[in-house]
């Protein structure tokens, strides 16, 4: 089981629960404001673009060379993002936090 805390645009700490699949999926099924997940976790749309706080890179490691790639088309990006579509849940990542990188 893995407890990830994501924070909103406006600031809210919402803090879901899971034990298998994808971060973004479990967003999604928390309501988690700013995860849209519109590709379904293909990693083809980055509409699930998160920054990883720095204490937690290690537990998620580096984006693939796909997810790289697709970073590459947004906007607002840094050294901590990653899309959570391919982040995948495990005890390994219990406690990360995650702030939602979307802007409207």
């Amino acid at each position: 089981m893995a407890k990830i805390t994501f924070i909103t645009k406006d600031g809210e700490k919402v803090t879901v629960e899971g034990d298998s699949g994808n971060v973004m999926q479990l967003a999604v099924n928390n309501g988690v404001e700013g995860i849209d997940g519109d590709c379904g976790g293909v990693c083809s749309c980055a509409t699930c673009h998160v920054f990883v706080a720095e204490n937690d890179m290690d537990k998620v490691g580096e984006a693939g060379e796909i997810e790289a790639d697709m970073l590459e088309l947004e906007d607002n990006v840094s050294d901590f993002s990653r899309l959570c579509c391919q982040i995948e849940v495990s005890e390994a990542i219990d406690g990360i936090e995650l702030t939602v990188a979307k802007e409207d």
